[in-house]
């Protein structure tokens, strides 16, 4: 039996429940953004673009739901601080999957484009929400552990879609694979109005699992929960935390847009897929990813039980996966040999980058107060957003186009891997030198 079993048996697991609870709703978000990539042969068609406008409709697309998306972080954050997760959680999910189904309204260009802004906007409540949930809920030794099985359900959706939404598009029409994914949202709705309420007021929680969560030295002492400052996005600019994570959410957080979106593009050109052979080379990876999300949340939480300093063992298991992410620049090479190697080489960097994004997030409650946890996730999630954003408008955007009207839009791929390989490094070295020992802020 291992640690966590352990620990569990004795003392209980409902934070478990409430870490699934967390995982469907990071699936839900998924669904409901990632439907978009499998359809866009289904969009083409119905609004009429030539493989030029595709290409520039499509970045176009993309571009509006990442901008929109980083500007609901600059609201998300503090509201779900204000609200609380209970309440700032569900309004999120319940307004973007109202989003997600009003996508099924749209009658050409436009008015997907509105669709998509008001979903990327209402999406940005997952994560702040997520992370703030993991403080609550969990001692700082298993946050780690936790947010890569939550976060692996950016995973489980983006799997769930390929095997599922071109055949609905095909039988049905894409606008109803916008209906039921969208619809999944208010299951989740019911789940957590039943299920979910901060430990202190959860009567299902047994005392010693209430100790375990509070076992933080932080958190043993009396009353702090409510003398916790709410520090406003002016104060928190100026720590160095603050932008050790902004910065490397800034540079890993635009690849991992890159996987999600235009992965489907990739197989289809590089290797003349179509819808029905595209299922099991877009799949794959991302089941790949959701053992890396887990991985990397597991391995932290070992070098701990191991008794290494909580940075100590965060660092160092970020530096591992950073390394792990630079063979995807081989992938196209692979591919030649043989297509599953570069799917195999693509879904070890996407597992790579989901172990990352597992440790990036837990570094927020580890230097952050619980009061400001959701405001920090917030602000590194809009510049992650900004950073996608960025990429799309000056790299992916007119590279991608350039490369389509030559005919040579592997040599764009090429060069975007490169990005890829090199980024993770890149963020690691940056909060490297910002936050040495990742301190607590002192306020």
């Amino acid at each position: 039996m291992s640690t966590l079993d352990k620990v569990n048996h004795k003392i209980g697991n409902y934070r478990w429940t409430i870490c699934s609870l967390v995982f469907f709703a990071t699936t839900v978000n998924y669904l409901d953004r990632t439907v978009i990539g499998y359809l866009r042969p289904f969009l083409a068609q119905s609004f009429n673009w030539n493989p030029v406008e595709e290409v520039a409709n499509y970045a176009d697309i993309e571009m509006a739901f990442k901008l929109s998306y980083a500007i609901g972080f600059l609201f998300a954050g503090r509201i779900i601080d204000k609200l609380g997760t209970k309440i700032g959680y569900a309004l999120a999910t319940f307004l973007w999957s109202v989003a997600a189904i009003c996508h099924s309204l749209a009658s050409g260009t436009f008015g997907f484009t509105i669709a998509r802004i008001f979903l990327g906007i209402t999406e940005a409540g997952n994560f702040p929400a997520a992370i703030k949930t993991t403080a609550e809920w969990f001692p700082k030794k298993e946050r780690a552990l936790a947010t890569g099985i939550f976060n692996s359900g950016s995973n489980v959706g983006a799997i769930l879609v390929p095997l599922t939404v071109p055949q609905i598009a095909t039988a049905f029409g894409w606008q109803w694979a916008f209906i039921l994914t969208g619809a999944i949202g208010f299951v989740w709705l019911i789940l957590w109005f039943i299920f979910y309420e901060i430990p202190s007021k959860q009567h299902r929680l047994g005392n010693a699992e209430l100790a375990h969560i509070n076992s933080d030295v932080e958190d043993q002492v009396v009353g702090e929960a409510v003398a916790e400052p709410k520090l406003s996005w002016s104060k928190l600019l100026t720590f160095r935390q603050t932008w050790a994570f902004a910065l490397g959410k800034f540079l890993t957080d635009p690849i991992w847009w890159f996987y999600i979106f235009w992965l489907p593009d990739f197989l289809r050109k590089e290797y003349h897929l179509d819808n029905e052979t595209l299922v099991w080379p877009s799949a794959i990876p991302l089941i790949i990813a959701s053992l890396g999300s887990i991985f990397g949340g597991w391995l932290p939480m070992k070098f701990i039980n191991n008794n290494w300093a909580v940075f100590r063992a965060r660092k160092t298991s970020m530096l591992i996966y950073a390394i792990c992410v630079t063979p995807i620049i081989s992938a196209q090479y692979l591919g030649t040999l043989n297509m599953w190697l570069a799917v195999g080489i693509i879904g070890f960097a996407m597992a790579a980058h989901q172990a990352w994004s597992a440790n990036i997030f837990t570094t927020v409650s580890d230097m952050f107060p619980k009061s400001s946890t959701a405001s920090v996730t917030g602000i590194g999630s809009l510049f992650g957003g900004l950073g996608g954003v960025l990429l799309t408008l000056l790299v992916q955007k007119r590279m991608f186009i350039y490369y389509q009207e030559i005919n040579q839009i592997n040599t764009a791929y090429f060069i975007m891997f490169l990005i890829c390989g090199a980024a993770y490094l890149s963020a690691w070295l940056v909060m490297h030198f910002l936050v040495p020992k990742m301190k607590k802020v002192e306020v």
